[in-house]
């Protein structure tokens, strides 16, 4: 059974060189195992194909928000840009860079259980939970929860660390070395996505609370500490505002990065809806649920003091918050749980040590934990592994995306132009096919998010069909997401004006590619 170490003993918030570093190792060749499928599929969520598209086009001259709009800040082109710097335009590219932030997510938290003394083995448990967790809902792609997850995830680590130094025996009040890191931290990640606010709030709280109640953190300090972390979250934003400001764009990165997200979160989706879809994730995570149940149960602070009970209250109140980041926007797309994911994996960590200590002796503690987290891991792989070998594009099956790029790329010729009225806006990147319009995901110039931007649509719609581009693109199978207007406008433009290229046959239906006469 675990012990029940003191609460007040001493953190150990560093172990031996070498046991971090091979801990670190395990962590990152179990990330680069689990997600290697990751690099199959031109296509696992349509988001990640506006980032694509809006990181080609600012190395070709074309700021987000300007050539290509989007309804959040510029932080996931700007990332996707330094990928293409380093690796190519390509979508595996946007894929490495995916493997990378989930593997630095995994070694944050470990990082987060060692800063609250934990033991080493539940860091590098939450480490490979979250690796096997980040394959499923859409995060197998390189989406901007999966980006935004590092920087949140590290900055709760420092601020656990700094929640314990406050408990110890000789309680510390935090420094402002970890406060302009976490800052930064938090930041940087609020230029990606807006949905961090909450998490970022929870950070210092966790960081400043406990040196506040033990009495070794004045008021007045915590004062200038909160409005210097403000401060320092909104620097990384104010400072690309600038930038925009100084190109005569504030007015398209204000409308982009702060107007369109909160039309956004004006709307909602029914009630009995959002259940299904918040059930539907959760049975997805089921295993990984069912340990931090345990965690959860265990959890004793009064009874059972230690590190572990540190660690399993600021896991706890960081899934509530991130419960409601989720519910924030009212839609509860399957990729809004990978916020989940941090907080849940570090539960489930703690959830398996409980079962190990509480199913085998001690001298067979470590592998009953080893075996735990596998089965937790195993789980959620073969979830997606399934999915991959069912009906995975580019494994078992064709790539219909990449086929219908390739056709795009033949139709349009070098230098042409393409308009994708409801299919994946990845097809502009793969094909090398130039935008027609300033608004490349399909949602918000033909479907049903039409009116989050500042820009008439409606005429942006009419402008690009006027303008006659090359290929046009439309995904039979996909109508329904299409305004009834923007469809009729569109399938118009094609009968006086293109003929019938190719057709390439999608599992729910065909895609049409056609080319102008």
């Amino acid at each position: 059974m675990p012990d029940g170490q003191s609460f007040y003993a001493p953190v150990r918030t560093r172990a031996p060189l070498l046991g971090d570093a091979g801990a670190i190792l395990l962590i990152l060749v179990a990330t680069v195992l689990l997600r290697l499928t990751s690099f199959v599929p031109a296509v696992v969520d349509t988001d990640e194909g506006l980032y694509l598209v809006q990181a080609r086009e600012w190395l070709n001259g074309g700021w987000p928000l300007v050539a290509a709009w989007d309804m959040h800040p510029i932080g996931a082109p700007a990332m996707f840009a330094l990928a293409f710097l380093a690796f190519g335009v390509s979508v595996e590219a946007v894929r490495l860079l995916g493997m990378i932030c989930v593997a630095a997510t995994a070694c944050a938290l470990y990082g987060a259980a060692r800063a609250a003394g934990a033991p080493p083995r539940i860091g590098i448990g939450a480490g490979v939970i979250y690796a096997a967790l980040s394959v499923l809902l859409g995060g197998l792609c390189t989406n901007t929860e999966i980006l935004i997850a590092p920087f949140v995830a590290a900055s709760m680590a420092l601020a656990i660390r700094g929640a314990a130094q406050a408990v110890g025996p000789t309680p510390r009040a935090p420094g402002w070395l970890p406060l302009v890191a976490m800052g930064l931290l938090i930041g940087c990640a609020l230029v990606v996505k807006q949905v961090v606010v909450p998490e970022g709030s929870l950070a210092f709280l966790v960081l400043v609370l406990p040196a506040l109640l033990r009495g070794v953190l004045p008021w007045r300090r915590a004062a200038l500490m909160a409005l210097a972390y403000a401060g320092l979250c909104a620097f990384p934003f104010v400072l690309a505002g600038f930038v925009y400001w100084t190109q005569g764009w504030l007015d398209q990165y204000l409308d982009g990065s702060l107007m369109a997200p909160f039309r956004y979160s004006l709307e909602r989706i029914e009630g009995p809806e959002a259940a299904r879809r918040i059930g539907a994730a959760a049975l997805q995570l089921g295993l990984a649920f069912g340990a931090a149940l345990v965690a959860v149960a265990a959890w004793r602070p009064r009874w059972a003091p230690g590190p572990v009970v540190l660690l399993t209250g600021a896991a706890i109140i960081w899934f509530a918050v991130t419960s409601a980041a989720i519910a924030g926007p009212g839609f509860f797309f399957a990729h809004y749980f990978l916020l989940w994911l941090p907080p849940l994996a570090l539960l489930a960590s703690i959830g398996a040590w409980w079962i190990a200590g509480s199913l085998a002796r001690p001298e067979r503690g470590r592998m009953a934990f080893m075996a735990v987290i596998g089965v937790i891991a195993a789980q959620a792989w073969l979830v997606e592994a399934t999915g991959r070998l069912e009906r995975g594009p580019g494994l078992m099956h064709r790539d219909p995306v990449r086929e219908v790029s390739a056709k795009v790329a033949e139709a349009a010729g070098p230098g042409g132009d393409a308009f994708i009225a409801n299919y994946h806006p990845s097809v502009y990147v793969i094909s090398g096919a130039r935008l027609s319009t300033r608004f490349p995901f399909p949602a918000h110039l033909t479907g049903v998010f039409e009116d989050l931007s500042d820009t008439s649509t409606e005429a942006e719609l009419v402008r690009v069909l006027a303008s006659r581009p090359r290929v046009i693109v439309v995904d039979r199978g996909w109508m329904h997401t299409m305004r009834p207007a923007a469809a009729a406008q569109v399938m118009a433009a094609v009968e006086q004006g293109y003929e019938l290229f190719a057709t390439v046959a999608e599992y729910r239906g065909p895609v049409e590619i056609y080319r102008a006469r």
